[in-house]
């Protein structure tokens, strides 16, 4: 099946149709490309695993269409988790709450709880309302890619990992570029189990509270191993300065630079400048390590972003990224 335009009104039937039938299908969101299925059919949820490799014990998100429909899956969210989703949903933020039982048992990797999110994509958004429409609550949607291997944030990413045999709805570039920030609200004070699109604080800001860290008693989330969204160059974190003096000496070849500081003309290497704001750092950062695959790097060597919550999102994909 080609990639097919989201903005063609019987293209998105199809989709929807797919999805009804327990199909995989991929689709855009505002954070990065899903691979989905629906959510309340554990057979169609186990294809997502077999077609990622991904292991089913790690938990998958369920998108849907809005707050109300969470209903399905999880149990009355208290106080914090409203007041997050007032604040973020639509938009890049993936709620962790109790999980209803009986539903989404495998979606949720077999715990009592669940990941939810809301999508602000319009392709996403339309897609899931169809999706409703056919009597399906929610979608399933991990990164539409090979287990642990860089994100997709175009459509034609997604062709790259999957070929023709799966049905892709181009809905352009997603807008942020990295996944979700993901909150776990089922204890008493909420934890940031992934930075994302939204820091820190902002996700304080509208709970009044600060975030706990993840610990033991942490469910398990999407994309927090400590090996991830690694391109198939090994990726090397630098500083500033160890940065530039690994440049000035002999640099082995097949070296791409991600960096703020401009490398020596002499190097030799093969550079793409790192934007000094962190949302337009996110916005490229999974085209960016896919493209340097492409050219046949077989190192990226990446300047370590600034210090500060904006910049958390990017900091953690390329942390789990260099770990691969």
């Amino acid at each position: 099946m080609p990639v097919t335009d989201g903005n063609d009104p019987a293209a998105l039937a199809a989709a929807a149709d797919a999805l009804a039938a327990g199909a995989l299908v991929a689709f855009p969101t505002e954070t990065v490309y899903g691979l989905g299925a629906r959510a309340d059919d554990d057979a169609a949820v186990a294809g997502i695993f077999a077609a990622k490799g991904r292991p089913s014990d790690h938990p998958l998100i369920v998108h849907v269409a809005d707050a109300a429909a969470i209903d399905v899956f999880a149990l009355p969210p208290g106080p914090a988790a409203r007041a997050l989703m007032a604040a973020f949903w639509p938009g890049p933020l993936t709620l962790i709450l109790p999980r209803r039982p009986g539903a989404g048992a495998a979606a949720a990797g077999g715990q009592d709880s669940i990941g939810l999110r809301v999508p602000s994509h319009p392709l996403a958004q339309a897609l899931l309302r169809a999706c409703a429409a056919r009597g399906v609550a929610g979608v399933a949607a991990p990164s539409a890619n090979r287990f642990g291997r860089v994100s997709p944030t175009t459509a034609a990413h997604v062709a790259d990992e999957f070929g023709d045999g799966l049905l892709v709805l181009d809905g352009g570039p997603c807008e942020v570029g990295i996944e979700s920030a993901i909150v776990d609200c089922t204890r008493a004070t909420p934890a940031l189990l992934r930075p994302g699109g939204l820091d820190r604080t902002q996700l304080e800001a509208a709970i009044g509270q600060p975030l706990a860290a993840p610990d033991a008693a942490s469910p398990r989330a999407s994309g927090t191993l400590e090996a991830h969204y690694a391109p198939r160059a090994k990726v090397v974190l630098f500083d500033g300065p160890a940065l530039r003096a690994a440049l000035a000496g002999p640099v082995p070849q097949g070296v791409a630079v991600y960096s703020a500081l401009l490398p020596p003309a002499s190097a030799g290497v093969v550079h793409r400048a790192m934007p000094r704001r962190a949302a337009a750092a996110a916005h490229e950062l999974f085209a960016v390590l896919r493209a340097f695959d492409a050219a046949g790097a077989s190192q990226i060597w990446v300047e370590r972003p600034p210090p500060g919550p904006a910049w958390d999102g990017v900091r953690d994909r390329l942390q789990r990224a260099a770990a691969a």
